[in-house]
């Protein structure tokens, strides 16, 4: 027990007096303890304020910062208020230490660089939690379209914590330098002449990554979309922020750097257009035809299956050519995205059936095939007629 008396007398001028160094601890520690609980305070209301019913008060989220700013105030109050303390007690170390410099150094560089780190620390965390409110937000509602926007957000929000997490430790890590005394303008020259080289090295990977941000952003294609890229189609089956990847009728799987995009079109966003242009002969009536086609049209409404993806009735738009055998009629139908093609496959089949019914021609072309013969006696050649047979082709081509 001897021996820690015998430690702190020779790190004083004076053998210790234990009330004094009691008398200077308990005041410091006590407003280190209080200046810390009040900090803590204040960042907790401003936590609350920025989450609000977004992240429970109890989640790792907020109790962790909460917990290393309250540390880092005891500490920081505890260390700039000790010095002091011990000088006013009459305690005076013998360290080897002027305590006057140190202390201006602790309150002026020292109080900056504790400063900068836990604003540092604190913008970081401020980001994650306005980014999670935001997911928070845009993930309300169970329908497709919101779990989109969800996985949207989400990519956007990786983005956003990972860019402002490296902005922000970045400069932090500088400005910490330039109060140790270190001349920042070396590292930044080095910083500058590294980044320029990456920069031609990594130019396509920054502007496809630059692209893809701008395409999920502006909610141009989804998931799940069929769409077409630089002129080929398929269906959308994945989007990050450097690729997207389309899969055709055939399973061939297409991958284009976002960069690279030229062209992008979207043939199932928000809605949809099945077009059909129908041919008929010259001997029918096109008003007539326009009204059994509406008729059609309100019939697939009324059915159970296909009316709930039909947004309009069917439109007739009316003569659109004349052919060498058939008047050309253009009709089409607005459907849910992705369902055109069911809709106007069951279109065409009502179109031919009702048609057959009513004695509505659909025009197509024949061919007249003639033989020639010859006679084992004359050695003339004959002609006879060979009936005629017909070479009937997709008279009502469609597209969507």
């Amino acid at each position: 027990m001897d021996a820690v008396p015998s430690l702190w007398q020779r790190a004083f001028d004076a053998p210790v007096e234990w009330q004094k160094v009691a008398l200077a601890l308990l005041p410091a520690l006590l407003i280190a303890w209080l200046a810390a609980g009040l900090v803590r305070r204040v960042a907790t209301r401003a936590l609350q304020s920025i989450v609000r019913d977004t992240v429970a008060p109890s989640s790792p989220l907020v109790r962790g910062p909460l917990r290393l700013i309250g540390a880092a105030s005891f500490v920081l109050v505890f260390g700039l208020i000790i010095a002091p303390v011990f000088e006013v007690a009459g305690l005076h170390p013998r360290t080897g230490v002027r305590l006057r410099p140190l202390a201006t150094w602790v309150f002026d560089s020292g109080l900056r660089i504790v400063l900068i780190g836990v604003l540092g620390y604190a913008l970081v965390r401020a980001v994650t939690l306005l980014v999670k409110r935001f997911e928070h937000e845009v993930n309300r509602g169970t329908s497709l379209d919101a779990l989109e926007r969800a996985k949207r957000a989400r990519t956007l929000g990786s983005l956003i914590r990972n860019v402002s997490s490296a902005l922000i430790g970045g400069i932090a890590i500088l400005m910490i330098l330039r109060e140790l005394g270190v001349d920042i303008a070396p590292v930044l020259a080095g910083a500058g002449v590294v980044g320029l080289a990456v920069g031609f090295g990594a130019q396509t990977l920054v502007r496809d990554v630059i692209s893809g941000f701008f395409l999920i952003l502006e909610d141009q294609v989804r998931v799940g979309d069929v769409a077409a890229i630089n002129g080929q189609g398929g269906l959308v089956e994945a989007i990050n922020l450097r690729t997207i990847v389309l899969r055709d009728t055939e399973g061939t799987v297409h991958v284009f750097p976002n960069g690279a995009i030229t062209t992008l079109a979207n043939r199932s966003k928000d809605f949809s257009y099945y077009v059909i242009d129908l041919g008929i002969s010259y001997r029918e009536d096109p008003d007539r035809v326009a009204g059994v086609l509406k008729e059609i049209g309100a019939g697939m409404q009324a059915d159970d299956r296909f009316g709930p993806v039909i947004l309009a009735p069917i439109e007739v738009l009316g003569v659109n050519g004349f052919g060498d055998w058939a008047v050309q009629l253009q009709l089409r139908i607005k459907t849910v995205p992705l369902k055109q093609w069911e809709v106007g496959r069951e279109l065409r089949r009502r179109i031919l059936r009702v048609f057959d019914e009513r004695g509505i021609e659909i025009p197509f072309p024949e061919r007249v095939v003639t033989m020639k013969v010859e006679r084992p006696d004359t050695g003339s050649l004959s002609s006879p007629m060979v009936p005629p047979t017909s070479a009937a082709g997709p008279a009502t081509p469609g597209r969507s």
